[in-house]
C-alpha cells in the first residue's frame, strides 16, 4: 500500500492510502480538478511526478485538436 502522510501540527499527522479514486492533479489549462488513475499516467514508464501534467477532457481535446491529432 502506498499512502501520503502530511504533519498537521505537533500532535497530529494525517496518513491517506493512494488508489485510483483519490489522486487529482489541476488542469494546467483551465485550472479545474482532474481525476488521475496513477497506472495509467505511469503506463508507458517515462513519466514522472514532477514533470507531469493531465489536462481535463475539454481541455485535452482543444489541445490535441490544436496539434493536429484525432480526437477519440
Amino acid at each position: 500500500m502506498f499512502y501520503v502522510k502530511e504533519k498537521i501540527s505537533d500532535a497530529m499527522e494525517v496518513a491517506v492510502e493512494i488508489n485510483d479514486e483519490n489522486v487529482f492533479c489541476t488542469c494546467p489549462s483551465c485550472g479545474c480538478e482532474v481525476n488521475v488513475d496513477l497506472s495509467e499516467i505511469f503506463s508507458n514508464g517515462e513519466a514522472d511526478l514532477y514533470g507531469t501534467n493531465v489536462y481535463c477532457s475539454e481541455c485535452s481535446k482543444k489541445v490535441r485538436e490544436e496539434k493536429g491529432y484525432e480526437y477519440k
